[in-house]
């Protein structure tokens, strides 16, 4: 679509029957019969096993060193030297006393921004209508959340709104530095949608859609607008960068028309392309590296 017109959206060793002991290992101490302990009985410190158990694995509780590696801060020997340096806060708290242990529940902090272990997510969904697009509805709506039930155990979220009515392209994620820089209105993605009247549009008021429409929340503007090729013209293709809500619908109420079908087809350079109606995908990894390296 170009300025105004054109482009279209796109795991006993046994001898002669009898047992034999099996050779003492490469390490091993006899200890002294007296202290009735075997070797190898307990959670000895040096194995994997034994610093499960000394970190606490089992009930979820993990070091604070760990934590922040896991996080990818820093190495554990690092991660103490910046503990003990007061930079690290656990649920609004400095921490300094080497070997605190964190769990599930606890909110920790470096350099300003909230650390976790999950792993990021990224879900394209094409949103169906009469679907909220929110984690919960105190009305008990039907909301997005149910298109993606076993995407993945991380918790998602979606990534700016698409209203009840309106259809198409949504992002759902975990990761919260993402979708901050996707939605802030100094550099919003870019989107398009294809929009469908109740009475076909004048070129003069597409035009007019570029120019600025004045809304009670200020002006709205498009980057493009144009008649969907092979299409009539009820039929209108709509980009803009703003994020506001219901622009779209507001846009083309302010000047006259109302709008009877509203499609996403590109958010943030992504497309609905053999996504059906209701089904989503993992991003490929191509796309994710796109999406966190925009500026």
């Amino acid at each position: 679509m170009s300025k105004r017109a054109g482009k279209r959206p796109p795991k006993a060793v046994r001898d002669g029957g009898r047992l034999e002991a099996p050779r003492p290992e490469r390490g091993w101490r006899e200890r002294d019969a007296s202290t009735k302990r075997s070797v190898g009985r307990g959670p000895d410190r040096g194995s994997r096993r034994g610093r499960q158990a000394e970190e606490g694995a089992d009930d979820g509780r993990i070091r604070l060193n760990r934590y922040l590696s896991n996080a990818g801060v820093a190495s554990r020997r690092e991660a103490d030297k910046l503990i003990q340096a007061g930079v690290v806060t656990v649920n609004g708290q400095v921490v300094t006393e080497l070997g605190t242990k964190v769990g599930p529940g606890d909110r920790v902090h470096y350099g300003g921004q909230r650390l976790t272990t999950e792993t990021k997510r990224y879900v394209l969904v094409n949103k169906p209508k009469d679907f909220i697009t929110t984690t919960d509805d105190p009305r008990d709506r039907r909301t997005v959340m149910a298109l993606i039930d076993d995407a993945c155990k991380e918790r998602l979220y979606p990534v700016g709104r698409l209203d009840r009515n309106t259809t198409g392209v949504l992002l759902m994620t975990n990761d919260g530095d993402l979708a901050k820089k996707l939605t802030h209105p100094s550099h919003g993605a870019e989107k398009i949608y294809a929009a469908t009247l109740d009475k076909a549009i004048t070129r003069a008021d597409l035009e007019k859609l570029v120019a600025g429409i004045e809304l009670e929340d200020g002006l709205a503007q498009a980057d493009e607008a144009s008649y969907v090729d092979g299409g009539s013209k009820k039929e209108v293709g709509l980009k803009l960068h703003m994020g506001r809500n219901r622009v779209v619908r507001r846009m083309f109420e302010a000047i006259g028309y109302e709008v009877v079908k509203l499609d996403r087809v590109v958010f943030a350079g992504l497309t609905k392309k053999d996504l059906p109606r209701g089904k989503w995908r993992h991003l490929t990894e191509k796309e994710v590296l796109f999406l966190t390296k925009r500026k």
